[in-house]
């Protein structure tokens, strides 16, 4: 269990998985597609030059003039970073608002409307990206523009898109399902898109968006690796790229800030904006035997990466107990040493109020908060198995759970919420709870916690994970059990998110199927995508508001 479950999440996170649950091989970043006219025409577009040139090629365009709503300037995706969006920019003599709508005449596909950002103010120029064409159709944009009195005029742009580079499915399996009955819901984009964040294999990797009837509607390309996850500040739009780069999109899709950690330092499963702007990332030293155990700060103004927390100092007491080889390499491959895998970090949030980050740790089951990150980091608490942290030097650090439920088990995507309803010192935080216990790196006996699964690939019917969310108390030193639903078991990676309309979603890595719910675990519709390899990663929905819609 220990190749299948620490090798494949976590081990070399250099690497690119490209074999199946059984049996694991890994190559070097690039080496899957080296010799990849795609994957080469890709690591080009991630360049200053040419996102540069390709800025350059529009300017030149618009200031030939004479682009009306009758002559409207469209680009396809003329900055490489959206495969089937559209570029558009028009004047108008008197100002209006802009809206637009995607359809087809492939009645498998439903319509779709938009209002760009910047859509619904009253303006005589007009810039934005169209997001939504179906890849390799015939698709017609119908351009709406409204005046100051009501009046309304349309034009019609059409355009076959492109094909996609990944070939993914254009519409997923997907159900409806409310208490039995089929119900509708908006195919809006404003309504959001769900992002799916790595469908790992040894193809080109991409990011994929999806509407709410499963349609596809975008695809971002990646160097390799994956992309996290999407942070929004000061109208662009960061990912990452590699293990090694993190850029900033514009809502035009132009790449305008790009960032390297440098060879010290790989990124691995998460990041988040502090108080001043800058990332804070979950990262591999390169130059250590321990893998998945440092956070890394990027500060945006220098690109300068530098190290904010080594959990080896913090919890260096129990670290030293685990099990690990003494020739293990961070930069091992396939050489038949594993890392040193002994905490294994796969979320980070930040909280703003006390500068203050909250961390979870897969291999202990554990989620852990760290304060005065800026000083000298001290750990604050521990969420985690009492009878795992009772013998340990930092028992006293685990806070009382109030109430009769089963702990998690190596719970990904651990969010904290502000509830300003809440007295101080109060707060929620919610998880996908695997509910799969098992540690490569220690002896702890898992199977004493009720209904925890101790086979990570297990296929079995009966067993579960859960969405679960606690309410934790830092001035009594409890939390209690607000939330808790079942949805398909994963024994690793996975999501969980509480959506801005108050649904809940949540995705089963090994399965490939996300859900959405209501509050109380009702299954309103799920979704499934054919697993390229073996997981896929994470699935978070964005409204993106301010960013490519109003």
């Amino acid at each position: 269990m220990k190749t299948t479950v620490q090798t494949i999440c976590s081990a070399i996170v250099v690497a690119i998985l490209i074999a199946t649950m059984g049996a694991v091989t890994f190559l070097s970043p690039h080496t899957a597609s080296a010799g990849s006219d795609v994957s080469a025409k890709i690591a080009k577009i991630y360049t200053e030059d040419y996102q540069n040139q390709a800025q350059s090629t529009l300017d030149a365009k618009k200031a030939r003039g004479g682009w009306t709503v009758d002559n409207m300037l469209v680009e396809e995706n003329p900055y490489g970073t959206n495969t089937t969006s559209l570029y558009v920019y028009f004047t108008t003599d008197d100002v209006t608002q802009v809206s637009y709508t995607v359809s087809t005449p492939d009645t498998n596909y439903p319509d779709f409307s938009a209002t760009p950002a910047g859509g619904n103010d009253y303006s005589t120029e007009h810039e934005f990206q169209v997001i939504g064409l179906i890849p390799g159709k015939d698709n017609d944009i119908t351009v709406t523009l409204t005046s100051q009195n009501g009046e309304t005029v349309t034009r019609t742009i059409h355009k076959k898109a492109a094909a996609t580079i990944g070939g993914e499915q254009v519409q997923l399996n997907h159900s409806v399902t409310q208490t039995g009955a089929k119900t509708e819901y908006a195919g809006t984009m404003g309504n959001g898109l769900y992002a799916v964040l790595g469908n790992d294999s040894a193809e080109q990797d991409l990011v994929y968006l999806y509407d709410d009837y499963g349609v596809l509607r975008g695809e971002i390309p990646i160097l390799y690796y994956r992309a996290q996850r999407f942070v929004f500040r000061d109208g662009l739009m960061y990912y990452s790229t590699s293990t090694h780069d993190i850029v900033a999109m514009n809502r035009l899709g132009r790449i305008e800030k790009f960032y390297n950690l440098g060879d010290q330092y790989i990124l691995h499963h998460d990041y988040v904006f502090d108080n001043s702007g800058n990332l804070l990332v979950l990262a591999t030293d390169m130059t250590s035997n321990t893998v998945q155990d440092r956070i890394v700060r990027v500060n945006l103004a220098t690109g300068k990466t530098t190290l904010l927390v080594d959990m080896g100092d913090l919890l260096g007491d129990y670290k030293s107990t685990t099990k690990h080889d003494d020739n293990a390499r961070a930069t091992s491959t396939n050489s038949g040493s594993d890392a040193w895998d002994w905490i294994h970090l796969n979320t980070i949030q930040y909280v703003p109020d006390d500068n203050s980050i909250i961390v979870s740790s897969r291999e202990t089951s554990s989620i852990i908060k760290i304060d005065d990150i800026d000083g000298t980091p001290t750990l604050k608490y521990i969420i985690g198995e009492k009878t795992f942290w009772d013998e340990t030097a930092y028992a006293n650090y685990n806070l009382t759970k109030i109430g009769d439920f089963p702990s998690s088990g190596g719970q990904h995507t651990v969010t904290y919420v502000k509830d300003d309803s809440l007295p101080d010192g109060q707060y929620y935080i919610y998880m996908f709870n695997n509910n799969g216990g098992v540690s490569a790196t220690n002896d702890y006996d898992w199977s004493q916690i009720p209904g925890m699964v101790t086979t990570l690939n297990s296929n079995a019917t009966d067993v579960h994970s859960y969405f679960q969310k606690y309410l934790v108390d830092e001035n009594a030193g409890t939390y209690s059990l607000v939330s808790r639903f079942e949805v398909p078991f994963s024994g690793y990676i996975s999501s969980a998110e509480e959506y801005k309309d108050g649904t809940i979603i949540t995705e089963s890595g090994i399965k490939g199927v996300w859900g959405v719910y209501t509050t109380d675990g009702t299954l309103l519709r799920n979704y499934t995508m054919k697993i390229n390899s073996v997981f896929i990663y994470r699935v978070f929905k964005y409204d993106f508001q301010g960013f490519w819609f109003a």
